[in-house]
């Protein structure tokens, strides 16, 4: 006998029941890996390229150079400052003159790691107003903070850090996208709060070391102490002894 052909357009359907793995929804998104040594060291290089020759804020005119962010290319921690200062200006490098050598100070005494961190600025040229031979720091506004988070997220996101550690108002007004108050936010670490960018990561706030510059001299050390003990619940993230 002969059997007819079962039409295309009706396709018998399959007997054989699914297994609980097969029934899986099919999007599902995946693990997104963190960057490789590579590819984020060519993204920063990339980047700081690029950045050296910005011209989004009127700051590029008076300042020596472009300071771009520096260090481990794939670190947990990401400290963001405010700006370059005198010294940063002229070497092209963040965090090298006086404030970098107290936070420098402050990371050993609070057992972090500095060399597998990466640091860097919400705004990349040096803003001064002059004083004779002297460059006096001059704290950028809204518009040249916002003119320079384009790098700050870029930086972000080529490193995808697991803390984000926000030196002074400046930089948390950059890292959370609205102004911030630091006596109020630090002293403990924010859990992936919403950021001014879409990375996610934990944040702690604490001030900048510029600032213990400038306290008077009978309420430093307390002022210091302070500071290392907010910098202590980043050593997680980046212990020396790793």
């Amino acid at each position: 006998m002969i059997h007819p052909t079962p039409s295309p357009r009706s396709p018998r359907r399959s007997t054989v029941k699914k297994s609980a793995r097969d029934r899986r929804p099919e999007t599902q998104t995946p693990t997104t890996p963190r960057p490789s040594t590579r590819t984020a060291k060519s993204s920063i290089a990339a980047l700081r390229a690029e950045a050296a020759h910005c011209r989004a804020c009127p700051l590029y005119k008076n300042a020596t150079q472009t300071v771009f962010g520096a260090g481990r290319t794939t670190a947990r921690i990401v400290f963001v400052g405010e700006q370059p200062g005198d010294r940063e200006d002229l070497t092209g490098k963040p965090f090298v003159g006086p404030a970098g050598q107290l936070l420098d100070r402050a990371l050993q005494q609070a057992g972090v790691d500095r060399a597998a961190t990466y640091v860097t600025n919400a705004v990349k040229h040096f803003k001064f107003e002059p004083r004779g031979k002297r460059r006096i720091h001059k704290k950028p506004n809204e518009q040249e903070i916002s003119a320079c988070h384009r790098w700050l997220d870029q930086e972000l996101h080529a490193i995808e850090p697991e803390l984000i550690v926000a030196l002074g108002a400046t930089a948390a007004r950059a890292v959370f996208g609205k102004a911030t108050a630091i006596g109020k936010n630090r002293g403990h670490v924010i859990s992936k709060p919403p950021l001014g960018t879409d990375i996610e990561a934990d944040v702690l706030v604490t001030v900048h070391p510029s600032y213990l510059l400038r306290v008077p001299d009978a309420d430093r050390d307390a002022a210091f102490a302070e500071f290392v003990a907010d910098l202590e619940l980043a050593r997680k993230y980046a212990p020396a002894d790793s």
